[in-house]
């Protein structure tokens, strides 16, 4: 492991690590290892290059029965739903030390499995998993209960419990971040955890289960489940045995999880789903700070992020000159290898997605829009998808590449006059998971943001926030929120208690 921990310096250095790991591709149940049942298998990817990376386990219904009733049965015993916070704060920071120790090997198989630049998953990926692990650890024996207001001859106290068993479903394109979102809360206060990691991006998920066995987790507490949405998805969003499903990804998966909630037992159901958000300039901003932020907005993680800022609102007088700026700024994300340390923007995650930016790029000029650049396939490495950046001018709002989520590097620049047409243009949306605004008016800044339905507004910075505020989303952008200690709320119920004392 100490070799696996040098961290690399070159591509070829990278690759050679690549080629020596042992992947696990197993379930883990039980606090061990396994096979599904079936004994079926899958290959996961490299989108990189198209190659199999390992046979994963595919698990279907059974798999999620046999994990629910060890983790309800795990639950009940109190092994760790009744673990003073103290302790379980020292299992959950020794967690968060061994996925830093393991920082290398957890990076690459993210980098591996997703088509993230390792550069990413090196600072910016494992590190904010540490975070968000070790936060949630450290804050849960500083999270009091309360005493209510009471007489003399009452006593009422109101107690956080643990919901239960949690099931937690992860998307692809931030495996490792949004498992740590869910894990942290959801273990720090006391539940059992049903993990299933999106189908094509398992691995880090997978070596996670280990590492928290390691830490101290009691077997049977965490369980992750690699397999396919349409049947082991379903299966844990009607299961009558689990209490909490908190999910991310697409809005119209999120909708078919919140119908399962209700044609099940009414489980607690939270969601942070797609986003189309606005980021807006105006004419007084820093423009340069503006521009090279506005082309990170929506070509960091080659666009496959829910918050990507894919709607450039731009003041008028100010429109053409800008547009060259964010140009200018969107040609040091040329699509490269993702183990190349040099590399900026890596692959999308596999065939569909690229269809799917293929189709709205042609959608988008079908319906008017001009290309300022990019708009085509990228030459990168043989046998992977890789895509320009690529920036649509001429829109207007009721183009589809403006309303639909691409998930791609795809951007869409639209203009408007005064302040009012842009809140206009932002709030047009059925979605509020995200928007940036630029300006040096303060005043200006207030108002956008205080008016912006959206569940982060971000002034002069995209992306900005920590670990200690709140993330998610209005309107069809979710509910319920990760991050922060509002998430711990998530993953409790509330128990009033009150004591006759006369």
């Amino acid at each position: 492991m100490s070799e696996q921990n040098k961290t690399p310096q070159t591509l070829q250095e990278w690759q050679d690590l690549a080629a020596s790991l042992k992947i696990e591709g197993r379930a883990f149940i039980n606090g061990e290892y396994v096979d599904a049942l079936s004994g079926a298998t899958r290959p996961t990817i490299n989108p990189a290059d198209g190659q199999e990376l390992a046979q994963i386990a595919s698990c279907g219904p059974e798999d999620a029965e046999l994990a629910v009733k060890i983790a309800r049965k795990t639950f009940e015993s109190g092994v760790w739903s009744n673990m003073p916070p103290m302790e379980r704060k020292k299992i959950m920071v020794r967690f968060a030390e061994l996925i830093e120790q393991n920082k290398v090997e957890i990076a690459l198989l993210e980098s591996l499995d997703a088509g993230k630049p390792i550069s990413d998953t090196m600072n910016v990926d494992v590190p904010g998993a540490v975070t968000t692990i070790r936060w949630t650890g450290e804050g849960i024996d500083k999270i009091y209960d309360e005493v209510a207001p009471t007489g003399p001859n009452e006593l009422a106290l109101v107690q956080r419990m643990p919901l239960g068993v949690v099931a937690a479903i992860v998307p692809w394109n931030f495996p490792l971040s949004t498992t740590a979102w869910k894990l942290g809360p959801a273990l720090a206060t006391g539940n059992s955890v049903i993990l299933k990691p999106a189908s094509n991006t398992p691995l880090t998920a997978i070596k996670l289960a280990g590492l928290a066995k390691e830490a101290g987790l009691p077997d049977g507490v965490l369980n992750v489940l690699p397999g396919p949405g349409s049947s082991l998805g379903k299966t844990l969003g009607l299961h009558m045995d689990i209490d909490c499903l908190t999910f991310t990804g697409s809005t119209e998966v999120g909708k078919t999880l919140t119908e399962y909630a209700g044609q099940s037992n009414l489980k607690r159901t939270f969601l942070e789903l797609g986003g189309k958000s606005p980021n807006i300039v105006f004419a007084d901003a820093d423009l340069d700070k503006a521009a090279e932020a506005a082309a990170l907005a929506v070509f960091y993680n080659q666009g496959e992020t829910c918050t990507a800022g894919t709607r450039l609102l731009v003041e008028k007088g100010i429109a053409k000159d800008f547009i060259e700026k964010v140009k200018k700024a969107s040609e040091r994300f040329v699509p490269g290898h993702p183990q190349d340390p040099n590399t900026v923007m890596g692959a999308l995650i596999d065939q569909s997605q690229f269809d799917t930016v293929e189709f709205y790029v042609a959608k988008g000029l079908e319906q008017g829009a001009q290309l300022a650049c990019g708009g085509k396939p990228a030459d990168a490495v043989a046998g992977g998808h890789y895509y320009e950046p690529t920036i649509f001018t001429g829109v207007n709002g009721d183009m589809t590449i403006a309303r639909e989520e691409i998930f791609g590097p795809v951007l869409s620049v639209i203009e408007f006059e005064d302040e009012a047409e842009a809140l206009q243009i932002a709030n047009d949306s059925i979605y509020g998971l995200a928007a940036g605004v630029w300006t040096k008016d303060i005043s200006r800044a207030h108002r956008m943001a205080r008016e912006i339905r959206a569940g982060s507004v971000w002034v002069n910075n995209y992306f900005g926030g920590d670990i200690t505020v709140p993330f998610g989303g209005f309107k069809q952008s979710g509910n319920g929120r990760d991050k922060s200690l509002h998430a711990l709320d998530k993953y409790c119920e509330l128990k009033s208690t009150w004591i006759d004392l006369s």
